[in-house]
Formats: structure tokens, sequence, C-alpha cells
């Protein structure tokens, strides 16, 4: 892991770091086929959302939009700088906030599904036509097992 990274978290209403986030989406859109949010709908999420952010000097690796409820609406680390353990610590920044995590995964998507089922989350429910495009989802959920939120605290507290 690159031992200048640094860590920082946007408030809701900010746009700090609006921008590189919406290019870092784009390129995981453009090279995996996910992420397909429209700008305007991007924007918004953003804006209304305590943002959890990774930064390599001047570079984004990685971010976390979450709503006050520990919904996470994005999540999204530089392909570059997978398998650093960014995306786990992002996870457990929210999950070190809040008492429940969830979000929505296309059913597709196999990478995120195998990442989100590696943390503990547990599929709730298949939903048909989620996305604009008409594809499924599913929505997870971070185990009930407080166990798993004290793994994921305890990570973030380590790093």
């Amino acid at each position: 892991m690159s031992v200048n990274v640094d860590s920082r978290v946007v408030a809701p209403g900010d746009d700090d770091y609006l921008g590189d986030a919406w290019e870092l989406k784009e390129q995981i859109r453009r090279s995996e086929g996910v992420l397909k949010q429209r700008r305007g709908f991007f924007t918004d999420a953003y804006r209304r959302s305590t943002v959890h952010l990774f930064l390599d000097g001047d570079d984004l690796v990685g971010f976390a939009t979450v709503r006050r409820d520990g919904y996470i609406l994005f999540l999204a680390v530089a392909p570059e700088f997978r398998g650093e353990g960014f995306g786990e610590r992002l996870v457990a920044r929210v999950a070190d906030e809040h008492g429940s995590v969830t979000c929505h995964a296309r059913a597709t998507n196999e990478n995120a599904l195998q990442f989100y089922e590696s943390l503990g989350f547990e599929i709730k429910r298949r939903i048909e036509n989620y996305y604009e495009d008409g594809g499924d989802a599913y929505y997870l959920k971070l185990g009930e097992d407080e166990s798993i939120t004290k793994r994921l605290s305890e990570l973030v507290r380590r790093r």
C-alpha cells in the first residue's frame, strides 16, 4: 500500500473532489460496464452524502458516498489500487459510523458481489429492473453478527 495515501471526509453539501469522483466512476464504467448512473444522479447523490476518500497526492484512489442511514450509494476504487485494502477500509469506515450498512450491487457484477460477501454482507433480495438500463440488482446488508462490524472497525484502526 502506498505510504502517501491520505484519507479525507467530505461533508454533505460540499463539492470537494466531485469532479475527480465522477471521472473515476466514468473510468470504471467505460472499462467494466458498471456504475452507469447519469451525471445529474451522481452529482445529487454525492452532494447529499458523506463521502469518504483516499488520495495519493492529488490522485483519487477511491471513494464511498454514504447516506445518513449507512447506505452506500457508490463505492469505487481505481483499478491500479485494487487489492491493497482500500475498498475494505472504506466499508470499515462506514461500518464504524453506522449501526447498519447496506447497498445495492448489479446482479451481473460478480466482482462487487464477491467483494461484499467477503466482508460479511448478505444478499437480502433480488430486485428486477432496478437500474435505468433494466439491469437487476441485489440488495445487500452487512451481516447481523456484531463481530463482523467489529472486525471491519478494527481494520480501520490498524491502517
